[in-house]
């Protein structure tokens, strides 16, 4: 065998979203890229912002120095001065440079938490449905995943989370804009999270961490309120992405933060910014840093995707299929007509050419996943084979 036998086994239960973006290849070889409608990946079709153009376009022509050498571990000291500067105003907490680590992308900086915290066998609470790699993270660093069911408007369980809760529990990490369901957690229930979570490490050597993955904070939906996790819990870290809001996922830039009021922060920091060279990622990239203060941080996807959602929302409701409307993110969780979600999706694949990701590729089965991170174009061509899909399964009659 060339490979560990750890290792084949998590490959052969790794991402459906990779294998559904993988026939989604094939079929537009077979078929021609027109007549395959792909909505496997969360890839942003939106440009990045004009800002952001004319900032790389200025580098090109006047280069800075050793623009391209290292620079400290934990980033530009003028990037984390202004991505802290964009949450203190955010959050109007004290937020410094030194709460701030450039990352890798969100991936990066979720792994840097994970290893900071945990210990072999410690346990992460993960909210369920889930992005599906974070179980390839938590095991990464020694840890155990411990999945709990959401509510049926996939909101937060409190009670499910609190009976998960052990000794051994280390993390609860939730996804705000989620994916794959594009659920924003209210004030409410993040409040009586910190509350549960307080309590819950009373009388520990270390606190339970609140690591929240907001890599879609900037796609909100009608002006949905986005909540503060800091202002909840003490010990909590954000990691985030510019992957969605400037729309350059193949950029692999993102920071992580840690509560200015926590009181570790200072050795949680620390400890971030080591393992942030020590397992690899070394430095977020250096251009993408100093192209972030003079681009700003969004643009105008959001009001694209608000379209976009709203025009398959309201056919798949129209056509009966079952779905709560996504508040954030660009992904859309219908349940499917029959429980064999697999067998569903795989009929939209071959009779229709849709192509999209059963629902147990996120830790629940009977629903399925739609990407409209697409253009509008493959969005209104899909809609018929929705509906014949629909009508196939009794959704819609006549």
């Amino acid at each position: 065998m060339a490979i560990s036998e750890k290792v084949k086994q998590l490959m052969g239960g790794s991402s459906w979203v990779r294998k559904m973006f993988e026939t989604a290849a094939r079929l537009k070889e077979q078929y021609g890229e027109d007549n395959i409608f792909d909505f496997t990946l969360g890839n942003p079709v939106e440009e990045p912002p004009q800002g952001f153009k004319e900032a790389l376009k200025e580098f090109g022509l006047n280069p800075i120095r050793g623009m391209h050498r290292y620079m400290p571990n934990s980033g530009y000291p003028e990037t984390r001065q202004f991505v802290a500067q964009q949450l203190a105003q955010e959050t109007g907490m004290p937020f410094t440079e030194h709460h701030i680590l450039m990352t890798v992308g969100a991936g990066g900086g979720l792994n840097v938490a994970l290893k900071a915290i945990l210990d072999q066998g410690d346990e992460v609470i993960v909210p369920s449905p889930y992005f599906v790699e974070y179980g390839f993270y938590i095991d990464n660093h020694g840890g155990v995943m411990r999945l709990v069911d959401t509510a049926d408007d996939f909101s937060l369980d409190l009670e499910a989370i609190e009976k998960a809760i052990t000794e051994k529990t280390k993390i609860v990490l939730v996804n705000s804009p989620n994916n794959p369901t594009g659920a924003v957690y209210a004030a409410d229930s993040l409040s009586a999270l910190g509350e549960l979570l307080r309590a819950k490490s009373k009388g520990r050597r270390t606190p339970i961490y609140l690591l929240a993955d907001e890599a879609y904070k900037a796609i909100i939906y009608e002006n949905c309120p986005f909540p503060n996790v800091f202002e909840f819990y003490e010990p909590a870290i954000s990691v985030v992405s510019y992957s969605k809001s400037l729309g350059i996922p193949g950029e692999r830039i993102g920071y992580a933060a840690i509560n200015p009021l926590y009181s570790g922060a200072e050795e949680l920091m620390g400890a971030m910014i080591f393992l942030n060279r020590t397992l690899g990622y070394i430095n977020a990239p250096a251009l993408m840093q100093r192209l972030l203060p003079l681009s700003g941080a969004n643009h105008d996807g959001p009001r694209e995707y608000q379209r976009k959602r709203d025009i398959l929302y309201e056919a798949l409701n129209e056509y009966g299929y079952s779905l709560i409307k996504p508040q954030g993110a660009f992904y859309m969780f219908p349940q499917t007509p029959i429980k064999d979600d697999l067998a569903f999706v795989m009929d939209l694949q071959q009779t229709f050419h849709i192509l999209t990701v059963p629902g147990r590729g996120f830790g629940k089965e009977g629903y399925f996943r739609i990407a409209y991170s697409v253009e509008m174009d493959v969005i209104e061509r899909s809609l018929p084979g929705f509906e014949q899909a629909a009508r196939k399964y009794g959704l819609r009659k006549g």
